[in-house]
């Protein structure tokens, strides 16, 4: 028939790919809300400030305690040893010279550091034994700060060198601080989750047997996660010091942070990127919202994470996102066919 076209097939091209259009919309978005984040405490109020210096220390502990057991198959109960260790680390330097502001990256460097040897005695245990051996491991820590008079000894000492500062610009640093960290955790982990690391890590995590035969150096990549895991837990307890302007063992070593870590990725999402940052926004409204109850309140915090954990299984991001077509760190590869066409008249 005149005026009809036959379209004619040319070739075919196979795309292999990461990202989606809800990908890029959810960085697009993530960026905007970066961008008014920085710039909030011009024009917020001191709640604000505050509630978002909060959240962000609470991001930075699910995000670390996902990476060591959602990512790395290492589950750990005792995580507060390298947040006491932080708030501390910040103390010592703080008394010996160093303003708290420049104590904060130096004491995650630390932190580290004191982690990588540990790591030789906590790699030598195995599931559960591995779990107590962590919360062992946090309680010798607490032991030798409570037996070091120099930083307080039992009681902890208060963080005296911010004293000159007022309290609104106090705050203000503190938030872009606590801000500062949370995004360096998040892009370090999405960039960690995308090297050849994760992909090890995650070989690992499925299954240690298939992952050495393939070549993985299984003890390597556990400790990389380890002590990079161990680095950001001392940054929110560099955070918590900066915001409390004390440190006392028997707080900063407290196994709640460990609980907290545990409910904010169990409901959230294990395993994921997103799931301990929605975990760690609905933990902190919970406790803005229940505080006030008293004991109920943990009763009501250990009934959300067992309903989660017997309904949702894949936590709040796995319903959200069960094909993983919106995650903001893509990490399964798509394929798909590119079909072209050649017009005829």
């Amino acid at each position: 028939m005149p005026g009809e076209t036959a379209a004619t097939r040319t070739s075919s091209e196979i795309v292999i790919r990461r990202g989606t259009r809800g990908t890029v919309t959810g960085l697009g978005l993530s960026v905007g809300v970066i961008l008014f984040l920085i710039f909030a405490p011009l024009f917020a109020g001191s709640g604000f400030v505050y509630d978002v210096t909060q959240l962000s220390i609470l991001i930075v502990m699910a995000v670390s305690w996902n990476l060591l057991a959602g990512y790395g198959g290492m589950i750990s109960i005792g995580q507060q040893g390298y947040i006491g260790l932080g708030s501390f680390a910040v103390l010592a330097l703080s008394l010996n010279g160093v303003l708290a502001w420049y104590a904060v990256p130096l004491a995650m460097v630390i932190v580290g550091l004191i982690s990588l040897p540990v790591s030789y005695l906590a790699f030598r245990l195995r599931g559960g034994y591995f779990a107590i051996g962590t919360w062992v491991i946090a309680s010798v820590f607490q032991i030798l700060i409570s037996q070091n008079k120099s930083l307080g000894a039992g009681s902890g000492l208060v963080l005296t060198d911010l004293n000159n500062i007022s309290p609104v610009l106090r705050n203000h640093i503190v938030y872009w601080f606590a801000l500062g960290i949370g995004v360096i955790t998040l892009v370090t982990t999405a960039f960690l989750l995308r090297s050849r690391v994760g992909l090890a890590l995650m070989a690992v995590r499925d299954g240690e047997i298939a992952a050495r035969a393939t070549g993985v150096n299984i003890v390597r990549t556990k400790r990389i996660v380890y002590v990079l895991a161990a680095a950001m837990g001392a940054g929110a307890g560099a955070l918590l010091i900066l915001t409390n302007l004390e440190a006392q063992p028997a707080a900063s070593f407290n196994v709640q942070y460990t609980a907290y870590m545990i409910f904010m990725v169990v409901v959230g999402g294990m395993g994921t990127f997103e799931g301990p940052i929605i975990g760690a926004i609905l933990f902190f409204v919970l406790q803005q919202s229940l505080n006030s109850y008293g004991a109920w309140y943990l009763v009501l915090l250990g009934a959300t994470a067992i309903a989660a954990a017997i309904w949702l299984r894949r936590g709040i991001w796995g319903v959200v996102d069960p094909g993983h077509h919106r995650s903001l760190v893509p990490l399964r590869h798509r394929v798909s066919v590119k079909d072209g066409y050649e017009r005829e008249g």
